[in-house]
């Protein structure tokens, strides 16, 4: 079994032993472990990158998890949150993290989620996502497609549901090289640097989940409680 270098970042000790304990028969045993960004960032003694950072929601302190991003490029960062917010989703996404989960999410849910993240997906709740559509007061989508070839606009549509370059490709009927073309197009009309900044900026201007296309990937089918977005 492949195992990923994790290092966990989580204030309440108990929570900690838990996570540790759910996780030792995994792929993501837990290597290092630290109570705050702070001492994690001060006080590592491994000389070993992290390829995974299990981290509390630090209060939605988006600057923390940037200095966590900024000290770690390579490795995927997923947010555990206690509870429900869309602040700091956004918070979390735009400080680079890779998942944002609930804690009360079940084990074979958290590890599935750890898997995906790992592949290079982002997860979240899909119900915190409406709850992120909900909070924004969107304008009209009218004129939001402005400058778009009607190509580009089905795609980013496809990037609100999560899915793939080879989802959308099959879906499209087109291949996945013409699909990276046309993302590298879109992100460049709509000033954002990766897909999931550009999926965020399509529900900022009206364009929800529901407006999209539909997919018939099973491995969102076997995943009902979450939304993914590829990185």
């Amino acid at each position: 079994m492949t195992h990923y270098n994790t290092m966990l970042i989580e204030p309440n000790r108990l929570f900690r032993e838990g996570i540790k304990h759910l996780l030792s028969e995994s792929a993501f045993r837990v290597d290092e472990e630290f109570a705050s960004i702070e001492a994690a960032l001060e006080n590592r003694q491994s000389t070993d990158e992290p390829e995974l950072v299990i981290v509390d929601d630090v209060g939605g302190e988006s600057g923390e998890l940037q200095k966590l991003r900024n000290r770690f490029e390579k490795a995927r960062i997923v947010v555990l949150a206690s509870e429900l917010s869309a602040d700091r989703l956004k918070a979390a996404m735009t400080a680079g993290s890779d998942g944002y989960l609930m804690k009360d999410v079940s084990p074979e849910a958290l590890i599935q989620s750890l898997q995906l993240v790992m592949i290079g997906e982002k997860v979240f709740p899909t119900n915190l996502a409406s709850l992120l559509l909900t909070q924004m007061n969107p304008p009209t989508p009218t004129g939001s497609w402005r400058g778009l070839s009607q190509r580009e606009r089905e795609i980013l549509q496809f990037l609100v549901m999560g899915a793939s370059n080879k989802m959308i490709a099959n879906r499209l009927e087109i291949t996945e090289a013409t699909v990276k073309v046309h993302l590298k197009t879109l992100l460049r009309k709509i000033d954002v640097s990766n897909r999931t900044q550009a999926a965020i900026w399509a529900m900022n201007h009206g364009i929800t989940p529901d407006q999209a296309p539909r997919t018939n990937d099973p491995s969102r089918q076997s995943s009902r409680h979450l939304r993914a977005v590829t990185a």
